[in-house]
């Protein structure tokens, strides 16, 4: 059974930069087929897509993070990271971590991160708790 679990999250100001993670257990990311990513959800709003990346190392993301947020993957480690600078204050929201193989499953084609899963988040194979995200101005 696939496992996510993210850290990471805190508290920091505006023009800031923090890394997350999320450690993956129960498969291995070199021999896997999972494509994963990373969404965020602001109090009071729906959950959104940030970014993925795929089995091949090619990625996206939502036009709002684009050129301030980069999505990697340490598979030595089996570890999926989020790094994200100029942090704003609109960044702030609980970050979770996905995986799923039906690849990719994020559309970001429109400048807004969906996912292409029927069923939507609660329908992908893996996710996580998430680890909380505060951008002070």
């Amino acid at each position: 059974q696939v496992q996510l679990v993210e850290s990471g999250g805190g508290s920091v100001q505006a023009g800031g930069s923090l890394r997350l993670s999320c450690a993956a257990s129960g498969y291995t990311f070199t021999y896997s087929s999972y494509c994963m990513g990373w969404f965020r959800q602001a109090p009071g709003k729906e959950r959104e897509g940030v970014a993925d990346i795929n089995s091949d190392g090619s990625t996206s993301y939502a036009d709002s993070v684009k050129g301030r947020f980069t999505i990697s993957k340490d598979n030595a480690k089996n570890t999926l990271y989020l790094q994200m600078n100029s942090l704003k204050p609109e960044d702030t929201a609980m970050y979770y971590c996905a995986a799923d193989r039906r690849c990719p499953f994020l559309d970001c084609s429109g400048g807004y991160c969906y996912t292409t899963v029927t069923g939507g988040w609660n329908a992908l194979d893996a996710r996580g708790q998430g680890t909380l995200v505060t951008v002070s101005s």
